[in-house]
């Protein structure tokens, strides 16, 4: 078989062949063993970039370091300056994979990594497909994703998703007459998989539902279906399951790092362990013991031209109290630092609580499609839904009174029927935004 999805990352200087049998040495350290090997990789990439990178010196304030909970933790705001001042010696723009974070929290940033770390989260990502049967290589996928829609940028988006065997749907526009088209796809091409941002993908299955369509009944060479960049919610996960026939799987990465967390065969969310390094800190830094709920903060093992290190990605999550060095298990990622919502009691309550109780109530009879919650003063906040007929009073009582439980009284809400709602540049949809400072 011709391997053009290979011969596309070598052609553009990544060895894959050499990180794919690097990865699997790494898979193949024993888990009594590991904690050390972690530890040892951990103390060569801080010592790299004391040694050869003069920003990361200048913000560790010296050129060694004894305890690891001593080094300070990175955020995006000490990415702002230009990249060429953040590289390590030996690294130039020409030399490296460049790109340009979403900028989901906020702060987006344009990071480098060198081409054997960029190769070696290939081979992590080849590795995770593999266990659902996927092969970049051979497989056919359904991508619902953003796409730039100037002439160069479309088809220089096209290009990538033709080396990598997949076919795209634009998600700017998922009306009915779109999704009609987006059907017809999967009747007449023989897709392997779904990938791509969660509330894209269960629009899809809620037109299904209304269909009464299962999607392996007409597409049957399907095998799964892989949700990223959006929280997952169990309903969804339930509702996509049904309407697919097909396993669903979550992924949760950062572009500037790697596959953070991956969903194994055994409904686990399985960290990676192979290329970073995760630990969760509470408010002043401290590392929490597994199952305590904290900030997520990332070391890239192998990032030789950019550090990453004890980087603060902006969510909020925690591991499982079974977790090991080997295998770290997320337990629960609860959402983005930023998505934070304080309300006039004081009370600090996550965006997401918000969604997810409205969400309980809102989608009981299929009317609304989607909506999200934007507070725009301390005890306001606007829902915008898009919807086949207008909320009732009495759902939004019930909505107001259901809050109240969960939340607090006096808080005040206004609803905002719409034709589609607004997306980021990339398709994202941010289901919580707080516009207060």
């Amino acid at each position: 078989m011709f391997n053009l999805f290979n011969l596309s990352l070598k052609i553009n200087g990544f060895p894959i062949k050499k990180a794919v049998a690097e990865f699997e040495k790494i898979q193949a350290v024993s888990d009594v063993e590991y904690e050390n090997f972690t530890i040892q990789k951990r103390k060569e990439i801080v010592d790299y970039h004391l040694k050869n990178n003069k920003s990361y010196q200048e913000f560790v304030g010296k050129i060694s370091f004894q305890n690891w909970a001593e080094l300070p933790i990175m955020t995006k705001k000490d990415f702002q300056k230009p990249l060429s001042e953040r590289l390590s010696e030996g690294f130039t723009i020409k030399n490296v994979y460049v790109n340009k974070t979403s900028g989901s929290s906020g702060d987006p940033f344009i990071f480098a990594k060198d081409k054997f770390c960029h190769a070696l989260t290939w081979a992590n990502i080849i590795n995770r497909f593999g266990w659902f049967g996927i092969d970049f290589n051979s497989s056919l996928q359904a991508r619902f994703y953003g796409i730039p829609l100037d002439f160069i940028g479309n088809k220089k988006e096209r290009l990538k998703d033709f080396l990598k065997k997949s076919y795209r749907f634009s998600i700017f526009d998922l009306s009915d007459s779109v999704l009609e088209k987006v059907l017809l796809k999967f009747q007449n091409k023989k897709f392997d998989y779904i990938n791509g941002y969660t509330s894209s993908i269960v629009l899809f299955a809620k037109f299904l539902q209304k269909k009464n369509i299962v999607l392996t009944s007409v597409c049957p060479s399907l095998k799964c279906c892989v949700v990223t960049s959006e929280m997952l919610f169990d309903e969804d996960k339930i509702l996509m399951e049904k309407q697919f026939g097909v396993p669903i799987i979550n992924e949760y990465g950062a572009s500037e790092l790697d596959l953070i967390a991956f969903q194994n065969p055994n409904d686990k969310w399985q960290v990676n362990s192979e290329t970073l390094f995760i630990e969760i800190l509470d408010d002043e830094n401290n590392i929490l013991l597994n199952g305590k709920e904290g900030r997520i903060v990332i070391t890239s093992l192998y990032n030789k031209a950019h550090p990453f290190i004890r980087y603060d990605i902006g969510d909020i999550g925690i591991l499982d109290e079974k977790s090991t060095f080997k295998k770290p298990i997320l337990k629960k990622l609860i959402g983005r630092t930023n998505d934070v919502a304080i309300l006039p009691s004081g009370k600090k309550s996550p965006g997401l609580t918000f969604y997810y109780v409205t969400k309980s109530i809102i989608e009981d009879d299929g009317n609304v499609k989607e909506f999200v919650i934007k507070q725009t003063k301390i005890d306001t906040f606007e829902v915008e839904y898009v919807s086949e007929k207008e909320l009732t009073e009495s759902q939004i009582l019930n909505i107001e009174k259901a809050i109240t439980t969960y939340l607090e009284n006096n808080l005040s809400f206004t609803f905002i029927r719409k034709d589609k709602l607004e997306r980021s540049k990339s398709g994202k949809l941010k289901q919580f935004v707080s516009l207060i400072k």
